[in-house]
């Protein structure tokens, strides 16, 4: 089973290095690796360079934003299941994939995995922010405000192609636009590792303080573009959120 990983990158010199080892040093070798750049300006595009013999495809260009880059990776990967690695983050560990695999393996059914995640500070200690455990996967979680961790969802390519790419009228939350659409209306089938998948560093474009009202806008937006109660449904997901942030302080003293 070949397993296509996307990056998407802007200037970002500082943390795109350790997100590419992270993928490079998965000990499951059927990976299709590819990154997509905006045409930083930062250095970035030196550091990719560096491993480009490693890397599937690469391209450096101007886009549309994020999720734009996102869909041109989609578009490129020839993976039978496609996740994404974004370029503040890193996997758990080093077998993180070999997991997936295996779950996609134990499964006959599954057109979707997803698993755990977690938040650390952005500093050389990695505090733990927030512990995402994902639960298994109800429709009644989701009208309560649940979806899973975008970077720890991996889905079929033949779902992807058929139920389409992210929507670039969202530009800050277009990935729960992505998951309400496979995971609400077309109700796929979705299954739960209970493995944690992903590292991420507070501070990327979901997670930057400065944006959190664009982010409850556009999640309202979303919400009521999916015909869920919106102000209740994103009230329920940013209760979950603090109680979350508050159990990770809770747990690092």
């Amino acid at each position: 089973m070949k397993i296509t990983i996307i990056t998407v990158c802007y200037n970002r010199k500082a943390t795109i290095e350790k997100a590419i080892k992270s993928v490079l040093e998965q000990d499951y070798h059927d990976i299709e690796y590819i990154i997509i750049d905006g045409n930083s300006t930062d250095g970035t595009k030196e550091v990719i360079e560096s491993y480009r013999n490693s890397i599937s495809e690469y391209i450096s260009e101007p886009d549309k934003g994020m999720y734009d880059a996102i869909n041109k990776g989609i578009s490129l990967a020839r993976g039978e299941v496609i996740g994404l690695m974004h370029s503040d983050d890193e996997f758990y560990d080093s077998k993180t994939i070999s997991k997936i695999v295996a779950g996609f393996k134990n499964s006959e059914t599954a057109d979707g995995i997803y698993g755990n995640g977690i938040y650390v500070s952005n500093d050389t200690e990695e505090r733990l922010i927030r512990n995402r455990i994902g639960g298994i996967f109800s429709l009644n979680k989701i009208k309560r405000g649940w979806l899973p961790l975008h970077p720890t969802v991996y889905l079929k390519k033949s779902i992807i192609d058929q139920y389409g790419l992210y929507n670039l009228d969202f530009k800050i939350a277009s990935d729960t636009e992505f998951l309400l659409r496979y995971l609400y209306k077309y109700k796929i089938n979705m299954m739960y590792v209970d493995n944690y998948i992903v590292k991420m560093k507070m501070g990327g474009m979901s997670t930057n303080a400065k944006r959190a009202v664009e982010v409850l806008y556009e999640d309202y937006k979303i919400y009521k573009y999916h015909g869920l109660m919106a102000f209740q449904t994103v009230f329920l997901k940013k209760t979950m959120a603090l109680r979350q942030y508050l159990s990770g302080i809770a747990s690092s003293f």
